[in-house]
């Protein structure tokens, strides 16, 4: 077991599925990487779409809505294997996202972490733009050494958004993010984005200041 992919959903039954077909799709052998969905205490059919993907997948049910920070670490805590990725339940990616990413990381042993470019897709995955993964960073994409992420503090609980920022910055207080200018990962922009509530983005950007500063990853 070489990578473990993890996806924290809530309430994305409409395209939790196309994340979890994109990744049991890999180049990557099955056989050396594992899915981990934590479903968030969901409402709707997303535990139904869960169980239709089987044995495909390993399924961590919360029994309340915690929140993503913490889902996501409760699938961190769980993963099996050195290297960990994150993929948003609304997002998808390339075929070979696994196979480039697990190549360099793991013939670099100076790397820390590895991202990937992507592109900003719609609701049909019409590509909107391409973005580059040091200037344009997201949450999800970069395969990080687990053992680096454990030191860390995995991610902080507290912030409900902005989480990746956060876990970024002190990321690379200790440890290094490399680029791979590949857009493998898709980015998928809707009306339901947590990112579109521009209110409850500000209180966490003020969070974020009032702990680092003014320190920008």
């Amino acid at each position: 077991m070489h990578i473990s992919v993890i996806i924290a959903t809530y309430n994305r039954e409409r395209y939790i599925g196309r994340a979890i077909r994109s990744l049991i799709s890999q180049s990557f052998p099955n056989e050396q990487y594992e899915i981990i969905v934590v479903d968030d205490g969901s409402t709707d059919r997303t535990r139904y779409v869960l169980e239709s993907f089987g044995d495909w997948i390993k399924t961590i049910a919360l029994g309340e809505h915690k929140g993503l920070p913490y889902a996501c670490n409760v699938g961190i805590r769980k993963a099996l294997a050195r290297y960990v990725v994150r993929v948003d339940a609304d997002d998808y990616v390339h075929e070979d996202f696994l196979s480039v990413e697990y190549l360099y990381l793991s013939l670099n042993a100076h790397f820390d972490a590895i991202a990937c470019d992507y592109y900003v897709v719609d609701e049909n995955e019409n590509h909107i733009a391409r973005k580059n993964a040091d200037t344009d960073p997201i949450a999800c994409g970069i395969m990080f050494k687990k053992d680096n992420l454990v030191a860390i503090g995995l991610y902080d609980e507290d912030f409900l958004m902005l989480e990746e920022v956060d876990l970024r910055i002190r990321y690379i207080q200790k440890f290094n993010i490399h680029r791979i200018e590949l857009p493998l990962y898709r980015y998928r922009m809707h009306k339901s984005n947590i990112t579109s509530d521009k209110k409850s983005m500000q209180y966490y950007q003020d969070m974020l200041i009032e702990k680092h500063g003014n320190t920008s990853p």
